[in-house]
């Protein structure tokens, strides 16, 4: 049973940043997992050794911050990749896993906020991830980005921001945010309203209302590609049976 699986460590840095669909996901599911809420003070695990893989969450930190909490993180990456314990990066977590693989995290070109469609490229991994589709409409908002790091995949890219997506053996590092709801797109406009005020004047940031703009559909279609994503990353931990997973996922969203 998937209860008697290690429990995924779940790794939260922000309160309005939190696990969203992909605890559904889980929770639909029965796989165990942990949360470590990083923003209310809580350290992460030491090691991974308990867990049967790793999820890192969003945050508002750069992963070039000097916060002790971040070099907690990067030995726990590295502890989970000598482990061989899968590894989901969303936005700030790929960038976290990028820069512990050696790869450069720098300023995007522009920043990215909203709604826009990535292309998925034409390496077999891409296909692994996110199945036979050549494009997919995802919620990104980043001011950074990560270089691939060497050994792995590019899986994805978009008009403002060539990286938005790697592989690296069974870890995967987002360069945008599968996990997101309805409730949490609100969420996250409503805090950062000013951001999104002072770069109007961008192609690359869309307003309040145009991101708010017809939400239940764009999130209903995120979550289908969430749903097939998260599939693929629980089937690479070790001894994991998926059958019940090649099952439909139910529709449901916060």
């Amino acid at each position: 049973m998937l209860s008697q699986l290690k429990p995924i460590a779940i790794c939260q840095h922000d309160a309005t940043q939190g696990p969203a669909y992909l605890q559904t996901f889980l929770d639909v599911w029965q796989f165990p997992y942990q949360i470590f809420a990083i923003d209310q003070g809580e350290a992460p695990p030491i090691g991974s050794k308990d867990y049967s893989a790793l999820v890192l969450l969003g945050s508002n930190a750069s992963v070039n911050d000097s916060h002790r909490w971040i070099k907690q993180e990067e030995i726990l990456v590295q502890d989970a990749l000598n482990r061989h314990r899968p590894i989901l990066g969303h936005c700030f977590g790929g960038q976290l896993l990028a820069k512990v693989l050696g790869a450069q995290v720098r300023p995007n070109a522009v920043p990215q906020i909203g709604w826009d469609p990535v292309r998925v490229t034409a390496f077999a991994e891409a296909r692994q991830w996110f199945g036979v589709q050549q494009e997919l409409q995802l919620f990104h908002w980043h001011f950074e980005t990560f270089q691939i790091p060497r050994g792995a995949k590019r899986l994805l890219f978009g008009s403002y921001c060539l990286n938005k997506a790697f592989s690296f053996g069974p870890h995967l590092g987002l360069q945008s945010h599968l996990e997101v709801t309805a409730a949490s797109v609100k969420a996250w406009c409503q805090q950062d309203r000013q951001t999104l005020l002072q770069h109007q004047h961008l192609h690359s940031v869309q307003t309040e209302a145009n991101i708010l703009h017809n939400l239940p559909t764009k999130v209903a279609a995120l979550h289908q590609a969430a749903n097939y994503t998260y599939r693929q990353w629980l089937q690479q931990i070790p001894d994991f049976r998926v059958g019940l997973l090649h099952e439909p996922m139910p529709a449901y969203s916060l």
